[in-house]
């Protein structure tokens, strides 16, 4: 099965399809935002993602009179929430800068007016973050929009996907991709569990499976590639010793630029399964063996 977005086929035979996830590793900051569109345009990928939430809706009641130190002073949980999201006019200008360098752009909404706001900006498409697997009402507003839609699915049981993919029904799985992903911080490789790809792909036949990684390093989502993953995410930042949550997880631009090298190469390595042989063995064949077929 393949799936369109933005134009570009993304499923099984097609160029891997490589998600800069910039989420908020821009820390409120537009320009910070564009410099990383420009690393993840420079790299080769194919599209950046945000993410969206209505503050006073999404976070967690029992969060949002914690404190938390930030390079703004201390303020509570919810202030810092809304110190880094951008509002509409910030979005439109990353958006088309975003859509200028060539790359899809759209956001993981947190909550269902989050939904309502990205599609008044016309996103190609919609991702579910790990944390919203299970939120039931705001799959429902996804499904209604018939946008594509990148299902991650960390910190989830097969049971809980079974019924998000069920509620996402609707769109059809000529729009459902999903990304099998482990939501540790930075991720150890016995937590990636890469095999879970191939579960994936039996359990929900015809859709696309791809990889969302937290690692550090390229190798385990590399070895997705290998293992036929489909579209592979990871988290971008300028500098990993930034403030913020996702930067330690996240990769720096040449980490990135040689992330999106090496997919190449790997998937043109992968050939296509049918054993001959190639012209570059014609000259040895010549020379070493010894007794014809």
């Amino acid at each position: 099965m393949v799936v369109e977005i933005g134009g570009k086929p993304l499923g099984t035979g097609q160029p891997v399809y490589v998600i800069a996830e910039i989420g908020l590793n821009h820390n409120g900051d537009v320009d910070l935002a564009k410099q990383m569109i420009d690393v993840a345009a420079s790299a080769g990928a194919q599209a950046v993602k945000f993410q969206k939430r209505t503050p006073h809706v999404s976070t967690p009641e029992h969060m949002k009179s914690v404190m938390r130190e930030t390079p703004w002073g201390t303020m509570t949980y919810l202030d810092y929430r809304y110190r880094v999201e951008f509002n509409r006019e910030q979005y439109v200008e990353i958006g088309d800068y975003a859509t200028l360098r060539g790359l899809d752009w759209f956001a993981s909404p947190w909550d269902e007016p989050s939904v309502d706001f990205l599609e008044d900006l016309g996103v190609v498409a919609h991702k579910v973050a790990s944390a919203s697997v299970t939120d039931i009402p705001m799959l429902r507003a996804l499904a209604a929009t018939g946008k594509p839609v990148i299902l991650s699915t960390g910190m989830s049981t097969l049971e809980e996907i079974d019924a998000a993919v069920e509620t996402l029904g609707g769109i059809g799985t000529d729009k459902l991709i999903i990304l099998h992903a482990t939501s540790t911080y930075p991720l150890p490789p016995r937590e990636a569990n890469l095999r879970t790809i191939e579960t994936l792909r039996d359990r929900y036949v015809g859709v696309p499976i791809g990889y969302s990684g937290h690692e550090d390093g390229l190798q385990i989502s590399l070895a997705a590639v290998a293992l036929g993953a489909v579209a592979v995410e990871r988290h971008l930042t300028l500098d990993r010793a930034m403030w913020g949550s996702d930067h330690s997880a996240s990769l720096e631009p040449a980490a990135f630029q040689n992330l999106v090298s090496d997919i190449r190469i790997l998937e043109e390595a992968l050939g296509d399964g049918v054993k001959r042989v190639f012209p570059g063995e014609l000259a040895p064949l010549a020379k070493l063996r010894r007794v014809a077929a």
